[in-house]
């Protein structure tokens, strides 16, 4: 029997990559005077937690909520460092440890709030303007069927035109590029094919897992969720959109789940093909120093997973 590979996944930050492990998270981000520094932060250890994230649809909510609390504070480390000068990073390390631990506590609090806020204010967006829209052409498209298709299509090119728009701004441009520099050293990874630049670059900017796939899952989830929910008056409309918005959530992470799954098996493989359609919007071609920001980011994951691996299991040792 062959071992199961971990699953790990990441994100794009400036100028750097974000990889995720089972215990850490670790971020490589490249300087303007092309020094790499690192970030690392490890992941939430609550049992709580842990025991919602193997309830299905639930587990959905807590790991998009917790991606995007992590994933605002290694985008944040990676705006912060950029531009900075490598002198700095004493002073700012002298900084840190003089901060008190309330103060520390406080920061993280606030940056995990931007971050699921900053979430959930898109996806409202994202879920009542399209039903506003629609309703409008309710003079002209009244059943009930016309007007969730109407609605789902919205959401849809709402959500393209958007990536398109974003797309033409040279920041995102080069983000796009590190999105696609993570999805080839995780696919060069699962692969089993050594981390080199050289076998990185031969491999797909493309994956079953990656959270692009997840929002237009959402979109399409919506629309069957909506058929069984009148239109109208549009009050109930919007409020309705309000309230399914966990459900629509836990329904597409299930079917990511299962997309990633099923993604080696001919006639069940095309189910994820709408995801990877879109990441050919979010995803560009990376350079080869970029391609090396993401092979640095994640082995240091490795190690960093691996060790707390084994200082774990040295410590069931111990109380064992």
């Amino acid at each position: 029997m062959t071992k199961q590979l971990p699953i790990y996944g990441g994100q794009a930050v400036i100028e750097g990559v974000m990889m995720g492990g089972q215990f850490v998270t670790v971020t490589a981000v490249r300087r303007n005077d092309q020094s790499v520094t690192y970030y690392e932060c490890l992941k939430n250890t609550n049992a709580s937690l842990k025991l919602l994230k193997k309830i299905p649809l639930l587990r959905g909510i807590i790991a998009i909520l917790e991606a995007s609390a992590l994933g605002s504070k290694h985008l944040q480390y990676a705006s912060d460092v950029y531009e900075e000068n490598p002198e700095t990073d004493q002073e700012r390390e002298k900084q840190r440890n003089e901060t008190n631990s309330s103060g520390r506590i406080k920061s993280i609090l606030g940056l995990t709030t931007v971050g699921i806020l900053s979430f959930l204010f898109a996806k409202f967006i994202f879920d009542l303007v399209p039903a506003l829209a629609a309703s409008t052409l309710e003079p002209f498209i009244a059943n009930h069927f016309g007007q969730i298709l109407i609605e789902g299509l919205i959401k849809v090119f709402l959500l393209i035109g958007y990536i398109l728009l974003i797309s033409q701004t040279p920041l995102i441009k080069r983000l796009f590029q590190y999105h696609g520099a993570e999805h080839k050293v995780i696919n060069t990874f699962e692969s089993g094919t050594p981390l080199t630049v050289e076998n990185v670059r031969k491999h797909s900017r493309l994956h079953y897992r990656c959270g692009s796939s997840f929002i237009v899952f959402t979109a399409i989830i919506s629309v069957f969720l909506y058929m069984f929910f009148p239109t109208d008056p549009l009050w109930l409309r919007l409020v309705s959109r309000l309230i399914l918005i966990p459900i629509d959530l836990g329904l597409a992470y299930e079917l990511l789940r299962f997309t990633n799954k099923v993604r080696y098996i001919p006639f069940l493989r095309w189910l994820g093909y709408p995801g990877l359609w879109v990441q050919y919007l979010t995803t560009k071609e990376p350079s080869d120093d970029q391609i090396e920001i993401g092979i640095r980011s994640f082995e240091r994951m490795r190690i960093r997973d691996q060790q707390l691996t084994n200082n774990g299991q040295a410590l069931v040792n111990h109380v064992l």
